[in-house]
């Protein structure tokens, strides 16, 4: 591992306005005046979530501790005890659910002006792109503030609303309806929608749900609704080339040569070949999450990225640093930072968030094979994966296979392994990024947050209701009831 001293240097790229002006330059959401596609188009630049998750999923799952000092921002000290969050601000749960109402809005005011429009035919490309949006983010807000999907209870458990049209009244009534609802609603927008993504119609593809991005959400959606021949073929069309290392991130090669200021800087751009679609939002969290109290300390690092089912050293651990005693930092989440004027020395920070990578994308087929039985077409996934994340990566030295994991995990069951050997991996691969938090939803698996000295400060148990993220208390104004506790 590495320590240094990054105070500086990383300051330098938080406030370097100069590399973020590309993201912001954009034009504003101009709903008033539709009067052509390209119009259109630019309002549903507004129709992704301006909401960052990242802070209270990764605070709410099992990567981090209490380090005993460091600041105490709410967004991340209530998830990190499992108390709904009492922040309303950037970063917090309620912001993330408005965030994605906005953005539905957006959508549907989209659809809305094409749906009168003279030439629908000229907006197809537009209504495709509105129509993915909105799945999208029904499909964030459902698996963040409802139970988790399972054929056995979906329609029985309370879903979020499904929202199809614009607003025009004050204060309009929302029904909740279930999770199956919301699901078919989903899938509904997405199959309806995907046909008609045009990538020529976008200036940066990968700032909008291009073809490739929009496969890699209907495998994650079909992953999680447990259509596993669905997942793969999604999958498949995302690796449709078939060169997959070579849209992979090259941890183990360029990356790890890398200065942190350097991988700060590559790791959310646009010409990233794993990074499929991305979005900027409003987060403190390029700055939070490494310095805050509550966050990833040396020993859950130690526990994530010392050891790992091939036997080989992770690359990662060769752009581990620790800022001061126990503050640890991969460097992959940028923030830059706008003042609100050109002398002010205050403003908003922002960071890039990847919402969709190939990484994911080869995670979610090996599982969707795994649960097929399919373990042989799985570990190669997950071989092909360790081949750019293992130093020195040796193909016969570090291969995965049914007798090393069986030793590695002590069972004979060779699913249960190659499952276990892939949450493993998924869980150093997104460090920092709050990705771990979806697998300890889906898998029920429990979480327990310690102080320094082991002593258990919080426990979640595999079904316990806070595992659900609860609705903001206004909007029962619009009568939608709140999660039961």
């Amino acid at each position: 591992m590495k320590k240094i001293s990054i105070y500086i240097g990383f300051c330098a790229v938080l406030f370097s306005s100069a590399s973020c002006k590309k993201f912001l330059d954009k034009n504003p959401d101009n709903r008033a005046a539709l009067t052509n596609p390209k119009q259109v188009s630019q309002l549903l630049a507004t129709a992704y979530p301006q909401g960052n998750y990242m802070a209270f999923c990764e605070s709410s799952s099992d990567n981090v501790a209490d380090k005993g000092v460091g600041a105490q921002d709410r967004t991340l000290l209530d998830p990190f005890y499992f108390r709904d969050v009492s922040d309303k601000d950037q970063d917090s749960p309620e912001n993330y659910f408005f965030a994605c109402y906005s953005a539905i809005a957006a959508a549907n005011q989209a659809l809305d002006h094409i749906s009168k429009v003279e030439d629908p035919e000229n907006y197809q490309a537009q209504k495709g792109e509105a129509l993915v949006a909105r799945a999208y983010s029904h499909f964030m807000l459902v698996t963040l503030f409802s139970k988790i999907y399972h054929p056995d209870s979906a329609s029985k458990d309370m879903g979020i609303p499904y929202v199809t049209e614009p607003e025009t009244v004050v204060m309009k009534q929302y029904d909740r309806k279930t999770v199956a609802y919301v699901y078919e609603m989903i899938e509904k927008d997405l199959l309806a929608g995907m046909p008609l993504l045009d990538d020529k119609n976008y200036d940066v593809p990968r700032y909008h749900f291009n073809r490739a991005a929009a496969n890699a959400f209907a495998c994650r959606f079909y992953l999680y609704k447990r259509d596993w021949e669905k997942a793969i073929s999604y999958a498949n069309q995302v690796f449709a080339s078939g060169n997959i290392v070579s849209v992979l991130r090259p941890w183990n090669t360029t990356y790890r040569t890398m200065t942190y200021v350097e991988l700060f800087a590559e790791y959310a751009k646009a010409t990233q070949p794993a990074n499929l679609l991305l979005v900027e939002t409003a987060s403190w969290w390029g700055r939070n999450y490494y310095s805050q109290r509550y966050g990833v300390t040396t020993r859950t690092r130690d526990e994530i990225l010392q050891s790992n089912p091939t036997g080989g050293n992770y690359a990662f651990n060769f752009q581990s640093y620790t800022a001061g005693t126990n503050n640890v930092l991969l460097p992959k989440i940028n923030e830059y930072f706008v003042r609100n004027s050109i002398n002010a020395q205050i403003g908003v920070g922002y960071v890039m968030v990847p919402l969709f990578t190939t990484e994911e994308v080869l995670f979610n087929r090996a599982e969707a094979y795994i649960q097929q039985g399919l373990v042989a077409n799985a570990l190669d996934d997950l071989n092909i994966y360790a081949s750019t994340r293992i130093v020195d990566y040796n193909a016969t030295t570090h291969r995965l296979t049914n007798s090393k994991l069986q030793s590695y995990y002590g069972t004979g069951n060779t699913q249960i392994n190659a499952l276990l050997a892939l949450l493993d991996l998924k869980r150093a691969e997104y460090l920092h990024e709050g990705m771990r938090w979806f697998d300890i939803l889906r898998w029920h698996i429990p979480v327990t947050h310690e102080n320094m000295d082991r002593e258990v400060l919080a426990h979640l148990s595999e079904y316990d209701p806070r595992r659900v993220f609860q609705l903001p208390e206004s909007v029962t104004t619009s009568g939608m009831p709140l999660n039961k506790r």
